[in-house]
């Protein structure tokens, strides 16, 4: 029997030499506040909803710790990021984004803009106004069309986070949006002239042809067949290992029942033993062998074939 794809981190099924990444220096710093959420999506990569808590709330003083380690070793951390579950339901959430604004970090935080974030909105819009360019929020918008969007997060809720994003766009917050390409077969170019024309009705001032200002995510299928990456993949898709995300970041999770928090390769393998680094930020320092479908799909391949 031949040998399982994506298990030995070495080496591939087929006996090659498999991909690894190394840190070249730490840029984003990743912290999911729970996986805790408002809401039960219907693919929800994390499987977020109002019962999960498979990964805990982190306290300001855990993340103040890292940001202490950071500083301390002089590592080049630029963005500080925030992700769940709805980040906003984490109790500690402002004290924490307030932290990393006073330190002078960029912050961005991932939001699906509705109750959670709102019952802070006096405190929210006080840090944003007295740290003007630092703070960025991307607001969870799977659809243009409130039809696909409420498929898939539920009935009403795309009126809510529009409310959400207007309140934000009124008070001069940095805003992005996530939206979903996998809707059906509607081309990137459709998807994108269906948010521009909602996002000019809206009087939202975003831009639908940034791909930071709308990011345009695919659904994150386990079923997908997808090719393990060489060593030799590089070289044949004419891609550096500098581009793929476990080469400038790291994320911080803390597990039900754990005494600590452990630092993750990426934010995409929450649950994957194998991608947890170590407990601090020097131990997470270690490179990353790209030992999942994961790796293949999103990182490296991006639609690409590893095949001369």
């Amino acid at each position: 029997m031949a040998p399982a794809r994506f298990r030995d981190p070495a080496r591939t099924a087929k006996g090659e030499r498999r991909a690894a990444v190394s840190l070249g220096a730490l840029r984003t710093l990743w912290f999911n506040t729970g996986t805790l959420c408002n809401l039960t999506c219907a693919n929800c990569y994390i499987e977020s909803s109002p019962r999960n808590d498979a990964l805990v709330y982190l306290t300001a003083a855990e993340v103040a710790g890292y940001l202490d380690e950071a500083a301390r070793d002089r590592l080049p951390v630029e963005e500080i990021g925030f992700t769940g579950g709805e980040p906003f339901m984490n109790p500690d959430m402002l004290a924490m984004l307030e932290d990393v604004l006073r330190r002078g970090h960029r912050a961005l935080v991932l939001t699906n803009a509705m109750r959670p974030m709102m019952r802070h909105r006096e405190r929210l819009a006080a840090l944003n106004a007295a740290h003007p360019g630092l703070l960025t929020v991307r607001v969870s918008l799977d659809h243009y069309g409130p039809a696909l969007h409420d498929l898939e997060r539920g009935r009403g809720t795309f009126e809510i986070t529009m409310q959400g994003m207007a309140w934000l766009a009124e008070r001069g917050f940095r805003l992005n949006v996530a939206g979903r390409a996998a809707f059906g077969a509607e081309p990137e170019a459709a998807l994108r002239a269906g948010y521009a024309r909602l996002f000019a009705a809206r009087g939202l001032p975003l831009d639908a042809a940034d791909p930071v200002a709308l990011m345009l995510f695919p659904e994150m299928d386990p079923g997908a067949d997808v090719p393990e990456i060489t060593e030799a993949c590089w070289g044949i898709l004419g891609k550096s290992p500098d581009s793929v995300m476990c080469a400038s970041s790291r994320m911080v999770v803390k597990r039900r029942g754990a005494a600590a928090p452990a630092v993750l390769a990426c934010t995409l393998l929450a649950y994957d033993p194998q991608f947890e680094l170590g407990a601090t930020l020097a131990e997470a320092s270690r490179p990353v062998p790209l030992n999942h479908p994961h790796c293949a799909r999103f990182c490296v391949l991006g639609g690409a074939a590893c095949s001369r």
